[in-house]
């Protein structure tokens, strides 16, 4: 029996040793970067060409999908939904005009980041990356960033204040929101408003 314990234990080191003894080749093999291959080629880092474009253009980004998904409908949908929602002839005028300012801010703001997203960059591509200007050039994109999230998200509210009660429920039903709970006007919400 103690025999028997004593092979048991001699196997069991064995195994280990034999383990630890794998490790340095297994640490030796490269360990190639998810960013290898294609991120290292980009104009600023950060940003795929896509990004890029999204900003540049204006688009939503999925920036206001707090708003959205929360029973505030979006200018853009909105005028696409137009006929669906019975939009009256000043709705309609109204929630472009909200479209329209949105996406003047959103296109200035989106060339703002594009450009703060560069700088940053350039910061560590020229070596000149010090704690000082990291926490300056962070502080103005993501200061930008909020500024264009947030040009995103009041447009909903404006758009949300020109609707009725009904046509936001519409909306939501079109958009394939389904008649959750939580998918309601909310306070403050003017019922019949044009």
């Amino acid at each position: 029996m103690r025999r028997s314990r004593c092979v048991l234990h001699l196997a069991a080191a064995a195994v280990a040793l034999a383990a630890l003894l794998a490790l340095p080749a297994a640490a030796a093999e490269p360990q190639h970067s998810p960013y290898a291959g294609g991120h290292e080629d980009r104009e600023i880092k950060a940003l795929s060409p896509e990004e890029t474009e999204q900003l540049l253009s204006g688009h939503g980004m999925g920036l206001a999908l707090p708003a959205e998904l929360n029973g505030y409908p979006g200018p853009k949908h909105v005028i696409e939904l137009a006929d669906e929602l019975e939009l009256s002839g000043e709705q309609r005028d109204a929630v472009a005009q909200v479209f329209d300012g949105m996406l003047r801010k959103a296109i200035d703001l989106g060339f703002e980041v594009v450009a703060a997203e560069r700088r940053l960059d350039a910061l560590f591509a020229q070596a000149e990356a010090t704690p000082e200007a990291l926490r300056a050039a962070l502080e103005e994109l993501e200061a930008l960033r909020a500024d264009l999230r947030y040009t995103h998200l009041a447009a909903h509210l404006e758009t949300k204040a020109l609707l009725t009660e009904h046509q936001v429920h519409r909306y939501i039903e079109l958009r394939g929101y389904g008649a959750e709970g939580h998918h309601h006007p909310g306070p403050g919400h003017q019922h019949g408003h044009p």
